[in-house]
């Protein structure tokens, strides 16, 4: 602990806030709330804590507070504070998610469509459903039972549709508006939960046409009946009304919470999401975090009703979603808690030892690696390798592993622009300074480690860039290959010192992936540079053909065998003048007999 967190923690107010840890480069990594923030902050940097909490309290290097008048109000801070930093160590819930529907167009001859947008468009909306799998079974069988057309436009002639029975053909036949009537309200009812009264009007419907003699009719209706049982009737009633709700419960085992959530949808039982992250603080108000995310970030649909365990803060909750909140303490509702409850657990209990291998190939690997090296753990790791051949195309790749893991959101490419021929140590000089410039320029997070796919000579010349010209003191470290061209060993230290790690421990291993996906990305790079540079030079000095013909050529075409098996016509249909294509096709029968 150092000296500015042990005078601001004797400062630290009696009151409900927010509170923000942030490491040495000032980034907010974690965001908590506290109905005492004296005691909750104070609780960091005393004691005993696991792993994972252990891992956030080394990093912490300073925080900052903000007091609220109350705890909805500091919890609602906090999902704010989460929402604008991003913070690594919180848990974060992916917010690009929507749900399909069934949506009933509003048009003359109505269609039955899966949607994940919902518009004032006088279409009726139904759902949502929990995936598209399940949307799309329920349309299904509402085809086979309701024949509305299914093409967007109108063709000229019947389809196979018609011919199945699915469609009533309304571009050759003539559908009144009587008849769409009755299938839409029907479809309406039956969305809305009426599926039951359907089949007891299908199946005398059925009856009656046995009773006529008319068999076929009656197969149909036989047919239709066993749709419906196929797909309705699997799913286990768990409600006798039809409210929309969703039921949370939660589970806590060695620091990790599990929640299972599910999805009742007109008093079935039809989905469930599970979310598996460590813990920080107290379950109850972990759990009110989640529960804020769920519906705020992840933009899942929020229902009528919703269900939480006994030792969640009900008032506070019901402030939170602005919906009606339950805690059963009976029947079928409490039943259901149970369930995701004992769901939460086993699910717990099967995902332990795959959490506690991968850790030990990612973030303990990092650990270990930075304890290897004498440095803070390296979280980000930055990996540069070059690739050319003979000197030409140069290019350059950047990867990024944060906590041991490739984040390829992070990666970059470089065109090498000031070197000449094959001079890898100048390539790796350039593209560090313009990389790291760069970063400071534009206050972009540093790296914790710099890691060279070279030997002494393209670690120094790193090194001369990074320290003489640009100021930085970053952890740099070169990848030695052997003569297979495998990992053989790492660099570091000023002089240069071999790192003697073992060859079966996850730090070596975790480089080798490193210096792997590196290698890949570079060498990726450059087959995509080489390969445009040749077709751009078949284009050059053809009258007519200028820079923005060769992009469109090169959209086109994208190879030069494509351009060679390509006729006159194809050249002129995307707009290339006839004289222009036809030089261009000359062009490339000569280069064909040379």
């Amino acid at each position: 602990m150092n000296e500015i967190i042990k005078q601001k923690l004797t400062l630290l107010p009696d009151q409900p806030g927010c509170y923000l840890m942030k490491d040495r480069q000032g980034t907010v990594i974690y965001v908590g709330k506290a109905k005492v923030l004296k005691n909750r902050v104070r609780s960091y940097f005393t004691g005993s804590h696991d792993g994972k909490t252990l891992r956030l309290v080394n990093e912490i290097e300073d925080f900052e507070y903000i007091v609220t008048s109350s705890n909805i109000e500091a919890l609602l801070l906090e999902l704010n504070l989460i929402k604008k930093y991003d913070p690594k160590y919180n848990v974060m819930l992916k917010d690009d998610k929507s749900y399909p529907f069934i949506k009933l167009t509003a048009e003359r001859h109505p269609r039955l469509i899966i949607t994940r947008k919902v518009k004032k468009d006088k279409g009726k909306y139904f759902g949502p459903y929990p995936n598209v799998g399940a949307a799309n079974e329920t349309k299904k069988l509402l085809d086979r039972i309701y024949p509305l057309r299914k093409c967007s436009t109108l063709p000229d002639r019947v389809c196979l549709y018609y011919h199945l029975g699915q469609c009533l053909a309304p571009c050759v036949n003539d559908v009144s508006e009587v008849q769409y009537k009755q299938m839409t309200d029907e479809i309406t009812r039956f969305l809305n939960g009426g599926y039951k009264e359907i089949k007891q009007e299908l199946t005398e419907k059925m009856t009656a046409a046995a009773e006529e003699l008319d068999f076929e009719r009656a197969k149909e209706y036989r047919d239709k009946i066993a749709h419906i049982e196929t797909i309705m009737e699997k799913q286990k009633i768990t409600m006798t009304d039809f409210t929309d709700r969703d039921v949370f419960g939660y589970a806590v085992d060695k620091g990790w919470m599990c929640v299972q959530v599910f999805f009742v949808r007109q008093g079935k039982l039809i989905e469930r999401d599970v979310s598996m992250f460590p813990i920080y603080n107290e379950p109850e108000e972990e759990m009110l975090t989640f529960l804020g995310q769920f519906y705020q970030k992840a933009n899942h649909f929020k229902p009528k009703e919703i269900i939480i365990q006994d030792e969640i803060d009900l008032r506070m909750a019901e402030e939170l979603l602005e919906v009606k909140v339950l805690q059963p303490k009976k029947g079928q509702k409490k039943d259901l808690v149970k369930m995701a409850i004992k769901n939460a657990k086993i699910a717990l209990n099967e995902k332990f030892s795959l959490i506690e291998k991968d850790e030990e190939r990612t973030i303990k690997a990092v650990e270990n690696l930075g304890k290897f090296l004498g440095i803070y753990t390296p979280h980000r790791i930055e990996a540069f390798d070059n690739s050319n051949i003979q000197g030409t195309d140069p290019v350059s790749a950047m990867v990024v592993f944060t906590d041991g893991k490739p984040d390829k959101r992070e990666y970059r490419k470089y065109k090498i622009k000031s070197v000449t021929g094959p001079d890898d140590y100048e390539s790796m000089r350039e593209v560090t300074r313009r990389r790291y410039s760069r970063v400071l320029k534009e206050g972009l997070p540093l790296a914790d480690l710099i890691i060279i796919d070279g030997g002494k000579g393209h670690v120094e010349a790193v090194r001369d860039v990074l320290e003489n010209e640009l100021g930085l003191d970053i952890p740099l470290a070169g990848l030695v290959k052997d003569d297979k061209h495998r990992t053989s060993q790492l660099l570091f230290g000023d002089p240069l010192e071999i790192v003697p790690l073992g060859r079966n421990s996850q730090e070596f291993y975790l480089l080798q992936r490193i210096q792997d996906e590196v290698h890949r990305f570079a060498i990726t790079f450059h087959r995509q540079t080489r390969s445009k540079s040749a077709f751009q030079s078949v284009l050059d000095d053809i009258p007519g053909i200028g820079e923005k013909r060769k992009k469109l050529l090169l959209k086109e075409f994208g190879s030069v065998k494509k351009m060679k098996e390509a006729k006159l016509e194809e050249f002129t249909s995307i707009g290339i003048p006839e004289p222009a294509a036809k030089e261009l096709m000359k062009k490339l029968q000569s280069q064909s007999l040379s």
